[in-house]
C-alpha cells in the first residue's frame, strides 16, 4: 500500500514538473525525442514526460548589443577605432534556434567585416561626416545576411569614431584655425555693418535736415504769402472805406448844395444875388492851377454889379442918416 502511494506521489510530482508556462513576448522551442516538435507561444503547456524537452527559450522583444571597438583603415590609410551598437529582433524562433550557432557572435563578426568594407572606401573626412550613410549601408547588409537566421536587424549606429592621437591633434588645430577664421570674418562683417549703419545714419540725417530746411522755407513762403494777402486785404479794405467816406462826403456836399439851392429857390432871389453866386462860382474856378481862364459872357456884367454892391454898402440908409444926425445935435 505504501509503495502504491509513493508511486502515485512520484507520478503527480513528475506531472507537475512537466507543466510549462510561457511568459509574454517569449517563445519556447520544444523537441520530442531530439527532433523539433513545436514552438510554444504565450500560455500554459505540458511536456510529455521522458519524450519532450524545451530546447531553447527565445525572447522576441527588441534587443540591443554594444560591440567592442573595431580597428578599421580608411581609404587614405588612417587607422581608427569604431564601436557599433546593433538593434535587432528575433522574428522566427525556430530559425534562430537551428539556423546559426552563437548568433550574437555571428552578428558581431558580420558587423565588423561590413564596417571595414564600407570605411575602406571612404576617406577620413568623409568617414567623420557620413555617419548616416554608414549606418544605413551596414543595416541593409546585416538585415539581408541575418534574415535566414530568423533575425531582423532594425538599426545599426556608430557609437564612437576614434582617430589616432596625432590625427585628433591635427583636427583640433584645424578646428581652432577655422574658429579663428570665422571669428575674424564675423568681426569684419560686424565692422562692415557698423560702417554701413553709420553712413546710412549720416545720409538719413542729411536727408532729414534737407527736408526740415525745405519745410521751413515752404512755411516761411506760405507765411509771407499770407502776410502779403492780409496786407493787400487791409489795403483794399482801407481803400474801400476811404472811397466810401469820400462818396459819403460828396453825397453830403451835394445834398447840402441841393438843400442850399432849394432854400435859395424858396427865397426867390433877385438878379443881384444870382450874379453874386455866379461870381463866387467863378472865384472857385479861378482858384485852381490853370494858366488860362475863359470868362463866360454872363459874367461880363459882374463889374457893374460889384460897383453897385459897393455903392449900396458905402451909402447909408435914410434911417441911419437920421439916427446919426440926432446923435450929433446937442441937446
Amino acid at each position: 500500500m505504501l509503495i502504491i502511494l509513493l508511486l502515485l506521489l512520484f507520478i503527480v510530482i513528475v506531472l507537475i514538473t512537466r507543466i510549462r508556462i510561457v511568459p509574454q513576448a517569449n517563445i519556447y522551442v520544444v523537441e520530442r525525442l531530439g527532433a523539433f516538435y513545436k514552438a510554444w507561444g504565450t500560455g500554459i503547456h505540458f511536456l510529455v514526460p521522458f519524450l519532450d524537452r524545451v530546447a531553447k527559450r527565445v525572447s522576441i522583444k527588441e534587443q540591443v548589443v554594444d560591440f567592442q571597438p573595431q580597428a578599421v583603415i580608411t581609404k587614405d590609410n588612417v587607422t581608427m577605432q569604431i564601436d557599433t551598437v546593433v538593434f535587432f529582433q528575433i522574428t522566427n524562433a525556430v530559425q534562430f534556434a537551428y539556423g546559426v550557432e552563437q548568433p550574437i557572435a555571428a552578428i558581431e563578426n558580420l558587423t565588423a567585416t561590413t564596417l571595414r568594407n564600407i570605411i575602406g572606401a571612404l576617406e577620413l573626412d568623409a568617414t567623420l561626416t557620413s555617419r548616416d550613410l554608414i549606418n544605413t549601408r551596414i543595416t541593409e547588409t546585416l538585415d539581408q545576411a541575418t534574415d535566414r537566421w530568423g533575425i531582423k536587424v532594425i538599426r545599426v549606429e556608430l557609437k564612437n569614431i576614434l582617430p589616432p592621437n596625432e590625427i585628433r591633434d591635427a583636427m583640433e588645430k584645424q578646428m581652432k584655425a577655422e574658429r579663428e577664421k570665422r571669428e575674424k570674418i564675423l568681426r569684419a562683417e560686424a565692422e562692415k555693418e557698423y560702417q554701413i549703419k553709420v553712413a546710412q545714419g549720416k545720409k538719413d540725417a542729411q536727408i532729414l535736415q534737407a527736408e526740415a530746411a525745405k519745410q521751413t522755407a515752404i512755411l516761411k513762403a506760405e507765411a509771407d504769402k499770407q502776410a502779403w494777402i492780409l496786407r493787400g486785404e487791409a489795403s483794399k479794405e482801407q481803400s474801400i472805406l476811404i472811397a466810401a467816406g469820400e462818396a459819403q462826403a460828396i453825397e453830403l456836399v451835394q445834398k447840402a448844395l441841393a438843400d442850399s439851392l432849394v432854400c435859395l429857390n424858396e427865397a426867390n432871389p433877385n438878379d443881384a444875388v444870382l450874379r453874386l453866386k455866379a461870381l463866387e462860382a467863378f472865384e472857385k474856378a479861378a482858384d485852381g492851377k490853370a494858366t488860362k481862364i475863359i470868362i463866360p459872357s454872363e459874367i461880363q456884367g459882374l463889374a457893374g454889379l460889384a460897383t453897385s454892391l459897393k455903392e449900396v454898402i458905402a451909402t447909408p440908409s435914410a434911417e441911419d442918416t437920421d439916427a446919426a444926425t440926432t446923435e450929433s445935435t446937442p441937446k
